[in-house]
């Protein structure tokens, strides 16, 4: 049954809050003062229809928009959309009792996306191939994706074609990851599985007729045609096949920009959670710097990438899992400054080392505004003060932010404290 609801304010993951007498109601695509037609389901809803439309209300640019999962603010004017991420991240961090100066929102979008993934599946005879809708298994085909890079446009969905087209016949569900590089693309496909020689011989030929730089098969690589190099300050880094890489190359740059500026004054720095280098290698142009990371190709991708760069300072790199063996006090002691750029999940066991160590900055790196704050709080609970917060939007038409704070030591409080 279709109910009317007026729109009270906007959640954290952009769906609009209506105030019902069975309590909140989360629409997915609905704007504060407005008036609309919904379908329920429990707490949340289907939007069917925009009775009394926001000023604030934009036509999105997409043509999938309204059945994609992919993107979930295009109908919101720029003005509002920045000014609605701002505030989530204010919010975020009053829940955490934090006080500290908020940034201006930096645009981080550039060209768009350099890595999208997109999905192929067999719910019937035929296949499928596009993205999610929302809250749903079910994929919303498409012919390109204007959000994503331009060489990536049009070709990733071709790509995710014609790859799903030569393991039909095990008729499982692909997740198939594709990023724009320096040398063409370099995709990587989950969800098959181990795959028979013939099938790895085709996929061979297949790489050459798409004139793919890389092929691989959950990080297996099948076929690597040309080293597919990501530029990275001076260097260029082949990145492991399927790892980490940061949505945007702005989003990157910038993210560099604003650690790099961070640790200007430091001598010996500790990159942790640092993937294959983006910040390490950035650093190294003026600095010494140990990385860490778990993922061991990625250590080996940055060690490979330093030693061909000329010109830069040292960095030594180490396979470690954080999370598990944090860095200790006489490790963290050995250093002036700390950049942590963790997952989702955050640093927490990282920050408690950090809390009681002597280094006197950290620079706080998250995609999450939630474990930012938490470890943030463990950190300002020690001594530390956040000066800084800076909100990074790579993740542009998404309820996705990073945020970069920068935490220094308070000399003065830490000697009450002893």
């Amino acid at each position: 049954m279709a109910d009317q609801v007026v729109i009270k304010r906007l959640g954290a993951k952009a769906d609009g809050i209506a105030e019902t007498a069975s309590g909140p109601v989360f629409v997915p695509k609905a704007l504060p003062g407005e008036t609309v037609t919904i379908e329920r389901n429990g707490p949340r809803a289907d939007l069917i229809g925009v009775d009394v439309p926001s000023p604030e209300r934009e036509t999105p640019f997409c043509p999938y928009y309204d059945e994609c999962g992919g993107c979930a603010t295009q109908h919101m004017k720029h003005g509002f959309y920045q000014a609605w991420k701002q505030e989530t991240l204010a919010h975020t961090l009053r829940q955490a009792r934090i006080e500290a100066p908020i940034d201006p929102l930096i645009d981080a979008h550039g060209e768009g996306r350099r890595r999208v993934t997109l999905h192929v599946r067999f719910p019937d005879r035929a296949m499928h191939v596009g993205y999610m809708a929302a809250r749903s298994h079910q994929i919303v085909e498409i012919a390109f994706c204007p959000i994503a890079e331009p060489a990536l446009k049009e070709h990733a969905p071709v790509i995710a074609r014609a790859v799903g087209e030569h393991l039909k016949s095990a008729r499982k569900p692909l997740d198939i990851q594709i990023t724009n590089t320096q040398t063409g693309f370099d995709v990587d496909v989950r969800g098959h599985g181990p795959l028979k020689d013939a099938d790895r011989l085709g996929l061979i030929d297949l790489a050459a007729r798409l004139d793919l730089s890389r092929l691989s098969i959950h990080g297996d690589v099948i076929v690597e045609r040309r080293p597919p190099a990501i530029a990275m300050g001076r260097a260029s880094v082949v990145p492991p096949a399927g790892s980490f890489l940061q949505a945007t190359r702005l989003g990157e740059e910038t993210l560099a920009r604003l650690v790099t500026q961070a640790c200007e004054r430091a001598k010996r720095v500790a990159d942790l959670f640092s993937g294959s280098g983006p910040f390490a290698i950035r650093l190294a142009e003026r600095l010494e710097v140990h990385a860490v990371e778990f993922d061991q190709g990625s250590m080996t991708a940055l060690d490979k990438a330093f030693r061909a760069t000329p010109g830069l300072r040292r960095i030594t790199t180490e396979t470690r899992d954080l999370f598990r063996r944090p860095l200790l006090l006489p490790e963290l002691n050995a250093f002036d400054a700390v950049v942590l750029d963790p997952p989702r999940a955050g640093a927490e066991a990282q920050a408690k080392q950090l809390a009681a160590s002597k280094v006197p900055l950290v620079v706080s790196v998250s995609c999450d505004a939630a474990t930012f704050a938490r470890d943030a709080a463990i950190l300002m609970g020690s001594g530390y003060r956040l000066e800084r917060v800076i909100p990074v939007d790579q993740f542009k038409y998404s309820p996705h932010l990073e945020v970069v704070g920068i935490l220094r030591r308070d000399v003065a409080k830490m000697s009450r404290r002893k």
